[in-house]
């Protein structure tokens, strides 16, 4: 199947994604072919295939064993062959808690950074995740995180055979690690939760940065990818990054300005949640904005 004629699929993956993303159980047998190389499990969150005629690369697990086998027999449909790449876009458990579930021979690749925060604090996310719900904690039973393969500072790529997937590590964002992959010829970007379609960028805590945030979408755009696979949220265009720059460009200049004037932390995230609410009405809950705000005036001192 030709770039050209995978259009329909593409916007139908976009229009089923707001359920999915409810669900902690990845869906089988509903993968979406979004190029000629790649595909995504549209869930939570969601999951890329990359296929090449030598290798398959997949991008993110899903939470604990049970949805990392799941990926694992959608991979083994879509791939030419058997050998098998795994990585992951940052360390919570939604995106690596499921590595134990693919084959042992399987290369698992990462950042450095990305893994130092794995070691740092993976059982704690896993714990703090296992307490949100009975459901969380029975997909997080008895995880065990794997030692990668291949570790890498800025950089790899992986020649998959007729298709090229670069890894690229630019910064702390949503969290120190964060990884982003973009797949060559396709032109399709899969970055993590870094690019997401009308969702509040999530930082949650001292190791995100919006400084961090809005350097690596300016480092993104030159790309100028046809398509996007964001780890959460519906799949989109290249549109997606200027979108994301514009509204985190613009809270991260309110909340300057409100610093400026003296305003506390905890008054200015109340007051841009509300007034982001009415200037983006399109935009998903404005839950995010107060955390957003804490790291804008944290990084202004």
């Amino acid at each position: 199947m030709l770039l050209r004629e995978i259009r329909p699929l593409f916007i139908l993956a976009c229009s089923a994604a707001a359920i999915a993303q409810t669900q902690p159980l990845l869906p089988e047998n509903t993968v979406t072919r979004v190029s000629e190389h790649v595909y995504a499990i549209v869930g939570w969150p969601n999951i890329g295939i990359i296929t090449g005629d030598r290798a398959t690369l997949v991008v993110d697990t899903g939470m604990g064993p049970r949805n990392g086998a799941t990926v694992v027999r959608e991979a083994k449909k879509l791939s030419k062959t058997s050998k098998l790449y795994l990585t992951t876009t940052h360390f919570h458990p939604e995106h690596a808690g499921g590595e134990q579930a693919f084959p042992p021979e399987t290369i698992l690749i990462r950042p450095a950074v990305q893994q130092e925060e794995m070691q740092a604090r993976g059982a704690e996310f896993l714990e703090m995740f296992r307490g949100r719900s009975e459901q969380f904690k029975e997909l997080l039973r008895d995880v065990h995180l794997r030692t990668p393969d291949v570790v890498f500072d800025r950089e790899v790529k992986l020649d998959l055979g007729g298709v090229t997937a670069r890894l690229m590590w630019m910064g702390a964002a949503h969290t120190r690690g964060d990884e982003l992959t973009f797949v060559e010829p396709d032109g399709v970007l899969l970055p993590g939760d870094i690019v997401e379609n009308k969702l509040v960028p999530s930082m949650p805590n001292a190791d995100s940065s919006a400084k961090g945030w809005l350097a690596i979408l300016d480092k993104l755009e030159p790309l100028k990818p046809h398509f996007i696979v964001p780890d959460h949220g519906t799949l989109g265009d290249g549109s997606l990054i200027q979108k994301e720059r514009t509204f985190l460009a613009d809270l991260q200049s309110r909340a300057l300005e409100l610093k400026r004037r003296g305003t506390s932390v905890e008054e200015a995230g109340k007051m841009l949640a509300d007034e982001f609410r009415s200037k983006y009405p399109d935009w998903e809950s404005m839950g995010p904005v107060p955390n957003v705000v804490r790291r804008v005036y944290a990084e202004a001192q």
